[in-house]
């Protein structure tokens, strides 16, 4: 009897030890996890929207080449007028970049990175937008137009005539032939109506109906002729309006 008793109390002893290793293992992981999920959810740096400018447009916050595609980040115009920029200016090249910056803001929260698929990959953003630069946007007495006798205090893109030299100039044609395609989803208009989407690599009509927030019913019935008789098979580089 008493060799059992001392059987039993040697089993605990261990069962005892090993659960102690355990909790101190975890105790030891838990401030690693928090530390991951924080990492998750941290805003990209401030710097992130000049990479995707220089890659999207070589960095001319004023460009337009005349492709449907205007400014720095490369909005289409029914994205800027859809997330508020027109309370800035026309199109986002003749707003100024920190105006543009406030937009493309709206747009990510809304869209994700994805809505600048390729660059924003390139410039490795990650996370949420970040937080607005002091004293960004102002108010929409910037917009073209507002700005009187040519003076451009506040930058280039008050005065319609700064950003056509910057379309028409051979640098910014050059920028504009390297960017890549898919602008579709530069920031795409909430809701139908007046939205286009330009088809890219691994696009579906459902995920592109999704983004757009309608039914791919609707954007296939829509562009039937151009899509053909196969909703299923779509082409890299097809533009959907709709």
């Amino acid at each position: 009897m008493s060799e059992c008793a001392d059987n039993t109390r040697a089993d605990a002893r261990a069962t005892k030890a090993r659960t102690t290793a355990v909790l101190a293992g975890a105790a030891l992981l838990a401030p690693l996890g928090l530390l991951a999920a924080g990492g998750n959810a941290a805003a990209a740096d401030a710097g992130v929207w000049d990479r995707i400018a220089r890659c999207e447009s070589g960095g001319n916050w004023h460009i337009n080449t005349g492709n449907g595609y205007y400014g720095g980040l490369q909005f289409s115009a029914s994205t800027w007028r859809a997330f508020g920029g027109t309370a800035y200016a026309p199109t986002a090249d003749r707003a100024t970049r920190a105006q543009q910056i406030a937009v493309a803001t709206k747009v990510q929260r809304s869209q994700g990175w994805g809505a600048w698929p390729t660059c924003s990959t390139r410039a490795g953003a990650s996370g949420g937008a970040p937080a607005a630069e002091n004293g960004s946007a102002g108010s929409g007495s910037s917009k073209s137009g507002s700005s009187k006798g040519g003076s451009s205090t506040k930058g280039s893109s008050t005065k319609g005539a700064a950003t056509k030299g910057a379309a028409t100039n051979g640098s910014s044609k050059a920028a504009g032939a390297e960017r890549s395609t898919g602008h579709g989803s530069r920031g795409t208009a909430p809701r139908g109506g007046d939205a286009d989407h330009t088809v890219r690599a691994g696009d579906t009509l459902s995920t592109i109906a999704a983004l757009h927030g309608t039914t791919w019913q609707r954007v296939y019935a829509a562009n039937r002729t151009a899509v053909g008789p196969n909703p299923d098979l779509i082409m890299p580089g097809l533009r959907l309006n709709f």
